[in-house]
């Protein structure tokens, strides 16, 4: 039995993290076992996650399933663009120029900072009182 060709990339976006494969096929797209449209109801994160394929100009001929997990909607969406990404870099080497040009393969490090002791969030300090 032949194994179907298919690539597999990790993507991560401030805490969340996307196991991205890739199938050749007719563009379905599987969320968490759900349909992009049903877990993304946002057009605008469903254009962020499959932006990767839209520059490489192989929308609709890949088949994709994604396990993501943790952080918010916007976090998850940006994980499984650069998950899908890797996973187009992984199988078309030719494709990785387009791809770090628009900056799909770079990983986004910004993260929350931590709430330091005395204050009330990372760097909003109580209201200073002159008497």
């Amino acid at each position: 039995m032949a194994e179907v060709a298919q690539y597999i990339g990790t993507g991560k976006r401030k805490t969340s993290v996307a196991r991205v494969i890739l199938r050749p096929g007719d563009g379905k797209t599987w969320v968490n076992g759900r349909t992009i449209e049903e877990y993304f109801p946002r057009a605008t994160h469903r254009t962020t996650a499959l932006a990767p394929l839209k520059v490489a100009g192989v929308d609709g001929t890949y088949d994709l399933r994604v396990r993501v997990h943790g952080g918010g909607p916007t976090g998850q969406a940006g994980a499984i663009r650069h998950g899908i990404a890797r996973a187009l870099a992984e199988g078309h080497p030719d494709l990785r120029v387009p791809l770090k040009r628009a900056g799909f393969l770079t990983r986004d490090a910004r993260i929350v900072e931590r709430k330091k002791a005395g204050l009330h969030k990372a760097r909003k300090a109580p209201q200073f009182s002159k008497r």
